[in-house]
């Protein structure tokens, strides 16, 4: 099975603002990810880098911006519209895999397909594929059986079943070891590299940001470029 890149440019973020009350989160942030290309953005716990990830989701409604992912406008579409382009258009990954550890890793990676409708044998080849490609063991035993390292690697082909113009990934490696980390960390850059997808993680681990084409610390509510080599 050969993959299709996904249409359009990637992801574009435009003048995005978020607040709680007073608080200010985002302030008119820009940011773009082009196709086959990677941002992770770094920054203190409750500087608001999940909730970036939330507002590209539409799972919170920005103030103001505009959100952009494989040339499509996410912002402003109604509820029914919004799930739609969520499910075509972006992929998530957690940072605990939200998988269902009873089922086996090509039953979680081919769940997304089959609820879009896709023939059940179809849907498996790829699921397989996929696994393949992140080497995944699949087979009969259950998830939740797997190796840390193993499942987060499902739980990103689960995210990129769908061929998704944008993959976003919270703290993907967060609740690994060093070891599992590394090699989630290379799966997960590497296969989007491959797959013309634009990716967006946000990281406490310099090792994990230091993958990406380029790195933006969230410091009061704005992005600051990160020059290489230094980390605050």
């Amino acid at each position: 099975m050969t993959h299709t890149p996904p249409p359009g440019g990637g992801l574009q973020i435009k003048g995005l603002t978020y607040q709680v009350g007073d608080r200010v989160l985002l302030n008119s942030v820009d940011l773009a990810v082009d196709a086959g290309k990677s941002v992770a953005v770094t920054g203190p716990s409750g500087s608001g880098k999940s909730t970036l990830l939330m507002c590209v989701l539409g799972l919170v409604k920005p103030a103001s911006g505009t959100i952009t992912a494989g040339g499509h406008r996410l912002t402003g579409l109604l509820p029914g519209a919004l799930a739609k382009a969520r499910r075509k258009r972006l992929g998530m990954v957690f940072q605990f895999g939200e998988l269902l550890p009873e089922l086996t890793p090509v039953e979680n990676v081919a769940l997304p397909m089959l609820l879009d409708g896709v023939d059940h044998r179809h849907a498996h080849e790829s699921a397989t594929q996929l696994l393949d490609e992140l080497e995944v063991p699949h087979g009969s035993t259950p998830t939740g059986m797997l190796s840390g390292g193993e499942r987060q690697r499902t739980a990103v082909a689960r995210a990129l079943i769908a061929q998704p113009s944008v993959l976003l990934a919270d703290e993907p490696t967060g609740a690994l070891d060093p070891k599992a980390r590394e090699n989630v960390a290379d799966q997960m850059f590497r296969i989007c590299r491959e797959r013309d997808c634009a990716l967006l993680v946000v990281t406490h681990d310099p090792a994990v940001a230091e993958r990406a084409d380029d790195e933006f610390q969230l410091q009061e509510s704005t992005l600051v470029p990160v020059q290489r080599g230094t980390h605050s």
